[in-house]
């Protein structure tokens, strides 16, 4: 239980992450492909474990063999019971009856892109395939061709998997770019494997999807860590100015916590740019800033002094410079941390996360970052 001087800041933290990941939205893939061609690999791969730990989902159609897995901003539709090839005529029906209804409903709430998957240890691509990505592309599904578990030596991928995506390209089917990408998405220490072709699909991935969920992909993909620090810094900029316009008149310093919504706010943007869950991210927070009081002054105040040429702000005022180099420390700051804890670091032995590590790291970098950031004289 955090102690009641942070209870305040971890309440408004997680209402402001909650609201950001509203506005983000959700991203939903739809993922078909023969049994065992390595779909759940594949999405594990560039989205992390996190859907796998949602199990089945929960079924989109009376038929039940649509289902939708649901994991923060992303969503997968998968299949249950019937096979692509076998049971087209049956998971068309199914989908157009779905796809239909769910274009009245916000975008969040629509299938955005389809993968369709094919192992290329099969050597085949059977004509009823093609029919079904046929199919899916007349539903309005804009599909990405994917070739899994495609061995590779150097730059050179297996003959066989040439072969195959030869034979697969002369079909002349509605794929996006024309493109049929080539995956290894775990890699092998034994036989020296490496994956590959994760970047170049979540590529396609950002072409073929609308731009209004590019942010939910952002933040719901976890290998494209450019990607995220572009649209945090997007976050920062955007506090950054507010700040600085609200201190175009001078803000008394008791008045301070007046900036705190606006740094919440970037703050949350951030953390959920980056997929780190609201649990952790607020834990997170509060051990950062080591936020106390219910009105934030402390947030202001503990930091605050490490601002070159803030000179007497506490004691006086702060000026739209100060207050914007200010939240620019802040969030560069937090996005470092973000950053860190989104590869799996800050945590101390059996997985809690490091408090102390956590603080340490956010102050050196706040430092730094608001040195960096030259105030006038």
């Amino acid at each position: 239980m955090a102690p009641p001087a942070d209870d305040w800041f971890g309440k408004a933290f997680s209402k402001a992450w909650k609201d950001k990941a509203e506005e983000i939205g959700r991203f939903n893939l739809a993922i078909f492909g023969k049994t065992g061609v390595g779909k759940s690999t594949l999405v594990n791969a560039i989205f992390g474990e996190e859907i796998a730990a949602t199990g089945i989902g929960e079924p989109v159609t009376r038929a039940e063999h649509l289902y939708l897995h649901r994991s923060g901003t992303l969503g997968v539709l998968d299949t249950r019971g019937l096979e692509v090839g076998r049971d087209n005529a049956k998971l068309i029906n199914e989908l157009n009856d779905y796809l239909h209804g769910m274009r009245r409903k916000p975008l969040a709430e629509q299938i955005h892109v389809a993968w369709y998957c094919v192992r290329s240890g099969d050597r085949r691509f059977e004509p009823t395939e093609g029919e079904f990505i046929r199919a899916l592309h007349d539903l309005g599904l804009p599909v990405i061709l994917v070739l899994t578990q495609v061995p590779r030596a150097g730059v050179r991928v297996h003959p066989d998997a040439e072969a195959l995506a030869a034979s697969i390209a002369a079909m002349d089917l509605p794929i996006e770019g024309g493109l049929i990408h080539y995956t290894m998405a775990r890699g092998d220490e034994f036989t020296g494997q490496t994956a590959y072709g994760l970047q170049e699909l979540l590529d396609a991935t950002f072409r073929g999807a609308p731009s209004g969920v590019a942010h939910a992909i952002t933040a719901a993909q976890q290998i494209d860590f450019v990607r995220k620090r572009d649209r945090a810094e997007t976050a920062i900029k955007a506090a950054t100015g507010a700040a600085t316009t609200a201190g175009a008149s001078p803000i008394p310093f008791s008045d301070a916590a007046i900036l705190v919504p606006i740094q919440l706010t970037m703050m949350a943007s951030i953390a959920v740019t980056y997929g780190i869950p609201i649990e952790r991210s607020t834990a997170a927070s509060i051990a950062a800033t080591a936020a106390a009081t219910t009105a934030g002054r402390s947030l202001v105040g503990n930091l605050i002094k490490f601002v070159p040429g803030a000179g007497t702000a506490v004691a006086g005022t702060i000026n739209a410079t100060v207050a914007g180099t200010f939240t620019y420390a802040m969030g560069h700051a937090w996005l470092r941390v973000c950053e860190r804890l989104a590869r799996g670091e800050l945590r101390m032995v059996g997985g809690a996360l490091d408090s102390e590590k956590i603080h340490k790291l956010f102050l050196d970098e706040f430092k730094v970052s608001a040195s960096r950031r030259k105030l006038p004289s």
